[in-house]
């Protein structure tokens, strides 16, 4: 399934960037990369930075782009989304940016034109909440943190 998403580029924005790209035929996220011109931004180990892409979107009702981490970030450098997924809503029309952290120890730069995260389309369901004097019961009920693991305090039977 194929779904458009429009994309308008900010004031001053790099048209010799890529708009978000898959890099192979079967991948779920796109490329976003870092349009911030020639000043490197330094991420101290412990900091975290919102990055502009130079991009706005316009997503179909029903849908949501999700910013996700880049794996490989994450495994050589320790950098990843704050908020991850981030997510994009149909009506929202302003600058996207990517909220990146350093969990690394040491510092990590990021440049123009560098890959910083992924676009995840993604459809939307929406909920009808509804309040209740009582929820039906189930095997789990209110176990929470840790309740479903095998340890000593967990209900969970090994497999």
């Amino acid at each position: 399934m194929t779904v458009t998403i429009g994309i308008m580029r900010d004031a001053g924005g790099d048209d010799a960037l890529p708009l978000p790209t898959y890099a192979t035929a079967q991948a779920a996220g796109a490329d976003i990369h870092a349009d911030i011109g020639d000043d490197a931004i330094i991420l101290a180990p412990g900091a975290r930075a919102l990055i502009p892409t130079g991009l706005r979107m316009a997503i179909p009702a029903g849908y949501e782009v999700q910013l996700r981490p880049r794996s490989g970030l994450a495994l050589r450098h320790g950098v990843t989304l704050l908020n991850a997924p981030g997510t994009i809503d149909a009506d929202y029309r302003g600058p996207v940016g990517v909220l990146l952290v350093n969990h690394g120890q040491a510092p990590f730069e990021v440049t123009h034109g560098m890959r910083i995260a992924q676009a995840v389309v993604a459809p939307v369901t929406a909920a009808r909440f509804e309040l209740r004097v009582s929820l039906d019961q189930t095997e789990r009920g209110s176990g929470g943190f840790g309740s479903t693991g095998t340890g000593p305090t967990s209900k969970a039977q090994p497999r």
